[in-house]
């Protein structure tokens, strides 16, 4: 390790927010190579590279900068060290997460730079760091109401804009983008389960577990069972019968899909009145 009165070592800290960034790799390859050719500039050496891998912005807790936090403070009596970020966003995109972040930094004994702002201690360069830091809030929060408005208006059109559930899955069609099918041969087996229970054959939702069970094909945790959370799931959500229920702060009533449905809606309502204990 280099004393403190040599030149100034830097670590890099890089963060890509969606799972498809991290699948890809693009985001924290770019970020790193902009990293690295600011610190050739600048004259630094980078020691040290550490990042979080589909992290939200406005999360302080992550592990990646934890780790780079915990490696600053018990190296910062060898040398000066500097944090460098790609862009201001990196850090985090909410004013109070970049704050505490920032002090955090400082705290440790080591200062941030970045190729994209000059930070500064001085009034002007605060104003134009928190500035920066709500316009990428702004930008997080504007990207969730557009992401947000359009799952609500596939919704409304009678598209599942969510995850599929098991027994059916997302397809693309021409005109009508990713819409839900049939999974199988798990959509067989929920119907025969979900009928059976109707039907009484059987009489337990614990029967349909272990019915779902028999089947190799049947997701199971880590004993072989079927979770009986997922199996209630099944069970009470109208998505099976090609009716769609959607989150409660959206305000919108039961609206009808336009999937083909894996049960009939009757038998779905007999599912229900018999978990309800009615005849």
């Amino acid at each position: 390790m280099k004393e403190n009165n040599q030149a100034a070592i830097a670590v890099a800290y890089k963060r890509v927010s969606s799972v498809a960034q991290k699948l890809k790799g693009h985001g924290l390859e770019s970020q790193d190579t902009r990293c690295r050719e600011f610190a050739r500039m600048k004259g630094y050496t980078v020691e040290k590279s550490f990042s979080d891998e589909a992290v939200s912005g406005s999360l302080i807790d992550r592990p990646g900068m934890k780790a780079m936090l915990a490696y600053l403070r018990a190296n910062r009596r060898y040398a000066t060290y500097v944090v460098l970020i790609d862009d201001i966003s990196r850090l985090a995109r909410d004013l109070r997460a970049h704050l505490e972040l920032r002090s955090a930094i400082a705290a440790v004994g080591a200062r941030l730079e970045s190729p994209s702002i000059e930070f500064g201690e001085d009034s002007d360069s605060t104003l134009v760091e928190n500035l920066l830091a709500s316009v990428s809030q702004h930008a997080r929060q504007k990207g969730q109401e557009l992401t947000k408005n359009r799952m609500m208006a596939r919704f409304q059109n009678g598209y599942w804009p969510f995850i599929a559930c098991v027994g059916l899955k997302h397809i693309h069609k021409v005109g009508e983008g990713r819409i839900l099918v049939r999974d199988e041969p798990l959509a067989s087996i929920i119907q025969e389960g979900l009928e059976g229970f109707a039907s009484r054959r059987f009489e337990q939702q614990i029967e349909v577990a272990r019915f779902f069970e028999t089947h190799p094909d049947f997701p199971k945790d880590a004993k072989g069972r079927v979770r009986q959370q997922l199996v209630k799931d099944i069970m009470t959500k109208p998505i099976y019968a090609g009716y769609m229920q959607a989150p409660a702060d959206w305000g919108m009533p039961l609206h009808k899909g336009r999937h083909e449905p894996i049960i009939s809606f009757e038998t779905f309502q007999r599912v229900q009145k018999r978990l309800n204990g009615e005849a």
